[in-house]
């Protein structure tokens, strides 16, 4: 039963980054969601919102950099960090705050 409402909690927390955060790459947006990341950034930051303390923009950074985001088909790996914007970064802060507060 709590792996069901642990579950729940990061399909709409990987539903709100996904609409709410994106790559920037030549001044277009690609939203997380149709990047298929989402997902991933829920997983990786969810233990951030649990850990019983206040969310750290650096522990933030920290989870983005360990996440290889694949490019020119394959060829090359970035770390999600290097994609995303400083608006992006500070509302998946802003994100999780609000997510753990609603917990």
């Amino acid at each position: 039963m709590a792996n069901t409402n642990i579950t729940e909690s990061i399909e709409a927390l990987a539903a709100e980054i996904g609409e709410n955060i994106y790559i920037d790459i030549a001044k277009w947006h690609l939203y997380l969601s149709n990047a298929k990341l989402h997902t991933i950034v829920a997983e990786k930051v969810y233990p951030l919102i649990t850990a019983g303390k206040s969310v750290d923009q650096d522990e933030v950074v920290q989870v983005l950099e360990s996440i290889p985001v694949k490019i020119g088909g394959g060829t090359k790996e970035l770390p999600l960090i290097d994609l995303l914007p400083q608006q992006s970064q500070g509302n998946l802060v802003d994100i999780l705050k609000r997510f753990q507060q609603d917990m």
